[in-house]
């Protein structure tokens, strides 16, 4: 019987007009940066009584904050954002979920901090949850974590105590972060949960070169189990003293002439079994570089990053699993241009390989791992979808970026997607021919992406879509489901 879409659906894809994010763009969700505040009044002289009033000018108004409604004083900020999204999934790519998935999700963040120059105090509250679901509907910790410590941390930002020596910026307790292009480390936009470490961070930056060092323990996220998940259960997400991740990060100052910016990097990642979860016992390290110039209208831009990575770890997380010797590696590539025409349209080619397992059986391990990287910027919408990662595959895709009204921003992009080995598995799907007969090609991705900023950064709608039509493995390897997958989604986003 054909699959009738939910008329909720309709009706919260209506009010939504086009537009396009550029890609890697400031988080929507993320509260403010802490050293931010608004500027004082500048009080303007008032104009000789012979010369005419100015013309009113036609200005945004500065966007709604909590802590300046209420008054307080400036060392106490206030502040958080709340998103409400509803998903529907038609014709699931998983491996044993052939069915259709629905279902509403909410974010809420509220975060505190008090702030005595150069010491911050701060702690951030996560609510994420998820009603409505259908049996088929994909639930676990990346879409459910309801009422969650995210941040809880006490920071230095040392700047003019340095004077010409730079600025250095130390935090200290539970963190979220992003690094770099955060394909590998990230604090997540589009999911519904986001990642956390507990450990300590440092930046110090200098003549526009900057360093940053980190040694954190990845938070895992809880419940594991469907029921409680379903039922938005509290269980509080704990770190363990054997799992570790650890980073050196440089990022350079915009070379000349062409305003080259140069990162290179260094992760440390082990990771050992718990009796209440599972692990993939990874011991991993990843380095890797990246070069980019930077977006601009009438200019070329790009940005290439190459990444390798070794050490041990298992296939999976299953009991017994047996531990191998693992060498992977990454690479991305994106060139594009900004036209200086109406809409301000971006062009871009874009391509993607990251690395797969050439034989099960062989004792080593060439998956690639993204690590604790975000993937919604290249691959499409995550929550109930998501379809690829950053492990097993090849992709070479081109993306228009629109921004045909003031206020509104739109992206439609077009991959294909290929496995990098044939008897690797899909990875997001976990769809898998050992014997390597059904081909490669995955299939052909179209997803595209509106945004309207009705109070900018204040309240604002999107919604989109993503679309997979099958290919040779996707129809024919052994597990894998019929139908081609649809995911359509809306969500309004508040900041206050």
């Amino acid at each position: 019987m054909p699959t009738r879409v939910p008329a909720l659906l309709v009706l919260a894809c209506l009010p939504l007009a086009p537009g396009f994010a550029q890609e890697l763009e400031p988080d929507p969700l993320a509260p403010a940066p802490a050293q931010e505040s608004p500027p004082p009044a500048v009080e303007q002289a008032e104009p000789p009584a012979e010369a005419p009033s100015p013309p009113p000018k036609d200005e945004e108004p500065s966007p709604w904050r909590l802590s300046e409604a209420a008054g307080l004083p400036d060392w106490l900020h206030i502040g958080g954002t709340h998103r409400t999204r509803y998903e529907y999934l038609w014709n699931q790519f998983r491996r044993g979920s052939p069915g259709n998935g629905r279902g509403l999700s909410l974010r809420t963040t509220i975060l505190l901090e008090l702030r005595f120059q150069p010491l911050r105090i701060g702690a951030e509250l996560l609510d994420s949850r998820a009603y409505f679901l259908d049996d088929d509907t994909p639930v676990n910790t990346g879409i459910v974590n309801p009422l969650e410590l995210l941040q809880a941390y006490v920071a230095l930002d040392l700047d003019q105590e340095l004077g010409d020596a730079g600025k250095l910026t130390l935090r200290a307790g539970r963190l979220t972060f992003d690094i770099g292009s955060r394909r590998l480390v990230a604090r997540n936009r589009f999911r519904n949960t986001i990642n956390a470490f507990t450990g300590i961070h440092g930046e110090y930056e200098r003549g526009g070169h900057s360093l940053q060092a980190f040694f954190v323990l990845p938070i895992q996220r809880r419940p594991f189990d469907r029921d409680s998940l379903e039922d938005n259960d509290v269980h509080f997400d704990r770190e363990h003293l054997d799992n570790h991740f650890w980073g050196l990060v440089y990022t350079s100052a915009p070379l000349s002439p062409a305003e080259l910016l140069v990162e290179a990097y260094l992760f440390g990642l082990n990771e050992d079994d718990r009796s209440e979860r599972a692990t993939r016992d990874r011991e991993l390290y990843t380095t890797g570089f990246r070069l980019r110039r930077k977006k601009a209208k009438g200019e070329l831009d790009f940005q290439l990053e190459a990444v390798l990575q070794f050490g041990r770890s298992s296939l999976s997380s299953a009991a017994g699993a047996r531990r191998l010797d693992h060498f992977a590696y990454f690479a991305h590539a994106t060139l594009g241009y900004t036209f200086a025409a109406p809409m301000q349209p971006r062009l871009a080619l874009q391509g993607d390989y990251a690395s797969g397992d050439t034989n099960p059986n062989d004792g080593d391990n060439g998956r690639f791992d993204t690590l604790f990287g975000a993937r919604r910027f290249e691959f499409g919408p995550t929550g109930f979808f998501g379809a690829f990662a950053r492990s097993n595959i090849q992709s070479l895709g081109l993306r228009l970026e629109l921004k045909p009204l003031p206020k509104v921003s739109a992206h439609i992009a077009y991959r294909p997607f290929w496995l990098a080995r044939k008897k690797d598995a899909w990875t997001t799907s976990r769809v898998q021919d050992p014997a390597g007969r059904s081909g490669r090609f995955i299939g052909h991705q179209i997803e595209a992406r509106v945004r309207w900023d009705l109070i900018p950064d204040n309240v604002r709608l999107e919604g989109g879509f993503a679309l997979l039509a099958r290919g040779e493995f996707a129809r024919e390897a052994p597990n894998a489901n019929a139908g081609e997958p649809l995911v359509v989604y809306s969500q309004l986003i508040l900041k206050f």
